[in-house]
C-alpha cells in the first residue's frame, strides 16, 4: 500500500500488483515447447547484431498501466525499438508505448477456440502489426497484418505460400505439410539441438582460434627476445673489441693465436 499526503491528509493508494506468471506451463507438449524455443532463437539470431530488438516466449505483456487484468503471454513476440534485456514482464507504458509488432501462436489440443478467439481481438485491439498462427495438430498455417501501421484492425492475409513477413523479413513455408521458417537469406531456421550444436562448434573454433594466436604471439615473442639476445650479444662484442684496440691489442691477431 502507498500512503499519500494532500493538503494535509493522508488517503491510501492501494499497489496496483503486474503478476510475471499464471502458474501454467510454457507449453502444452513437447513439440509445442519446440516450435517455440526454435522460433524464438532463430528470431534472436536473425538480430544478433542489433541492440534495439527485443524477442520473448511466453512473458507476460500489459498494454495499459493501471489494468493487470488486461493481459496475454503470446508464444512469442517481437518488439522492433526496445532494447534487449531481462524482464519479468512487459508493461508497454515502461517501454516507450511501443506494443510488440510482431507475434506468433503455436496451437495444440490444449487451446479452446474462445482463448484463441479472445487472444485475436486482443492483439487487434492493442497495436499488433503481424499475427501468425500455425496449428500443430491439423498443420494449419494462417496470419493476419495490418497493411498500413495505422490500419485500425488486423486483416487475414489471403494467401501465405511462401509469405514474407513485411517487418521481420522472414519467409513462412509448408514443407512435407510442415512449416519451415526460413530467414531472409532464405536458410532454414535451426531447432534448438541444431542450433546449440552449432552454438559449440563455434565457440570450439573461437577457443582454438584465440589458442593459435596466443601460440602465434608467443613464437612471436620468443623471436624478438632471441634478437634482442642476439644484438645485446653483438653489442658487447664490439664494446669488447673497442676497449682491447684503446690496451692496444689487436683482435686479429688474438684470434689467429
Amino acid at each position: 500500500m502507498e500512503t499519500v499526503i494532500s493538503s494535509g491528509t493522508a488517503s491510501i493508494i492501494p499497489t496496483i500488483y503486474y503478476p510475471d506468471s499464471d502458474g501454467l506451463p510454457m507449453a502444452n507438449n513437447t513439440e509445442h515447447l519446440e516450435r517455440i524455443i526454435t522460433t524464438k532463437h532463430g528470431l534472436e539470431y536473425i538480430f544478433a547484431d542489433r541492440d534495439d530488438v527485443f524477442v520473448a516466449a511466453d512473458l507476460f505483456w500489459y498494454p495499459v498501466e493501471g489494468k493487470p487484468k488486461i493481459v496475454v503471454a503470446p508464444d512469442v513476440m517481437v518488439a522492433l525499438g526496445r532494447p534487449k534485456g531481462e524482464r519479468k514482464s512487459y508493461k508497454q507504458w515502461e517501454e516507450g508505448g511501443i506494443a510488440p509488432q510482431v507475434v506468433f501462436e503455436f496451437l495444440s489440443d490444449a487451446n479452446s477456440p474462445s482463448e484463441m478467439t479472445r487472444k485475436a481481438v486482443f492483439f487487434s485491439n492493442y497495436g499488433v502489426q503481424e499475427y501468425y498462427i500455425y496449428d500443430i495438430e491439423h498443420k494449419q498455417l494462417s496470419g493476419f497484418i495490418r497493411f498500413q501501421s495505422e490500419d485500425e484492425m488486423l486483416e487475414e492475409i489471403p494467401d501465405m505460400t511462401d509469405w514474407k513477413s513485411p517487418r521481420l523479413g522472414i519467409f513462412f513455408t509448408m514443407e512435407k505439410g510442415e512449416l519451415q521458417l526460413l530467414r531472409p537469406d532464405r536458410t532454414p531456421f535451426l531447432s534448438y539441438d541444431e542450433y546449440t550444436n552449432i552454438e559449440t562448434l563455434l565457440a570450439q573454433k573461437q577457443r582454438e582460434a584465440e589458442q593459435e594466436k596466443s601460440r602465434a604471439e608467443q613464437e612471436k615473442s620468443r623471436a624478438e627476445q632471441e634478437k634482442s639476445r642476439a644484438e645485446l650479444a653483438e653489442s658487447r662484442a664490439k664494446l669488447l673489441e673497442a676497449k682491447l684496440r684503446e690496451l692496444g691489442i689487436n683482435t686479429e691477431d688474438v684470434e689467429q693465436d
